[in-house]
């Protein structure tokens, strides 16, 4: 019973070196490169930088519709994607985006409107969610609705 046991402990052993020596052999260059180059990409991230980040229509009437145009180029180093833009309520709505991929140092623009609802001072974010570094970014609208038929005269 202990040559049998000595045995199959010795054939393990052998078995096991054996496949640590082919392992090494196994690792092709071409996979190595390749890796390497995926690694460095995945560093590179777009930049969204905004032309403005807020955006005040001043004093407007009640359900009186305004809207703004908010402008952004892509100042990185890798093709910019926005995948959504969602405001913080239905009163604003965001429109007109590309879907495409933006090149660095190029341009792009979306508009958000605003239905003028509320009353006194509003401000309204917008998300957009893009792949930067960061995930995503917010812009702002505000204004200050007014409501004519509360007017004193």
């Amino acid at each position: 019973m202990k040559k049998l046991i000595l045995g199959l402990t010795a054939l393990s052993l052998v078995a096991f070196t054996s496949c640590k020596e082919d392992a090494s052999k196994k690792i092709e260059e071409a996979n190595v490169t390749a890796a390497a180059e995926r690694d460095a990409n995945a560093s590179k991230f777009p930049v969204l930088v905004f032309e403005e980040t807020e955006h005040d229509f001043g004093e407007i009437e009640k359900n009186q519709a305004v809207e703004t145009v908010f402008t952004y180029k892509n100042t990185g180093n890798a093709p910019l994607v926005i995948t959504e833009i969602k405001s913080s309520c239905g009163c604003t709505v965001p429109e007109d985006w590309s879907k495409e991929p933006l090149e660095p140092g190029k341009s792009g623009k979306f508009t958000v409107k605003y239905n003028g609802s509320g009353a006194n001072k509003i401000t309204k974010t917008i998300t957009v969610t893009a792949n930067t570094e960061k995930g995503s970014e917010i812009v702002k609208i505000s204004a200050f609705v007014k409501d004519p038929s509360t007017v004193a005269n």
